[in-house]
């Protein structure tokens, strides 16, 4: 992990599909050893608070735009190009705050190449 020399680290926001939780965890680690502060989401598809907890979906929805809030980037996680309307609505939010948007499209995590597919701003 590289040094911090007093500086404070960037903040990225993993923005993306919940179905693709692998990806994500590793990602998060990626980002992580490359010395960053990773905001990410807390449940995946398939676990059980999202099927049996009414409205929770909605309440993690809004949570996800307060972690962008604190970020200074998204990192849009794309497998196969599937972008979901929460996603689409994610970025939507982040370029409105001006954010910083990466995106990073893989087939399949032996895929990835952590230079990302395109960033803008």
């Amino acid at each position: 992990m590289e040094g911090f020399q007093g500086e404070r680290p960037v903040i990225v926001c993993l923005c993306g599909s919940i179905r693709f939780g692998e990806m994500f965890r590793y990602v998060n680690q990626r980002e992580t050893l490359a010395g960053k502060i990773v905001l990410a989401p807390g449940c995946f598809q398939g676990d059980v608070v999202l099927e049996v907890l009414p409205g929770v979906k909605r309440g993690l929805n809004e949570l996800h735009l307060r972690k962008i809030d604190l970020a200074n980037e998204i990192l849009v996680v794309s497998v196969g190009g599937y972008v979901g309307e929460s996603t689409r609505q994610e970025i939507a939010y982040a370029r409105q705050q001006g954010k910083r948007v990466r995106w990073l499209e893989s087939g399949t995590r032996d895929d990835v190449d952590m230079a990302c597919d395109g960033v803008e701003g």
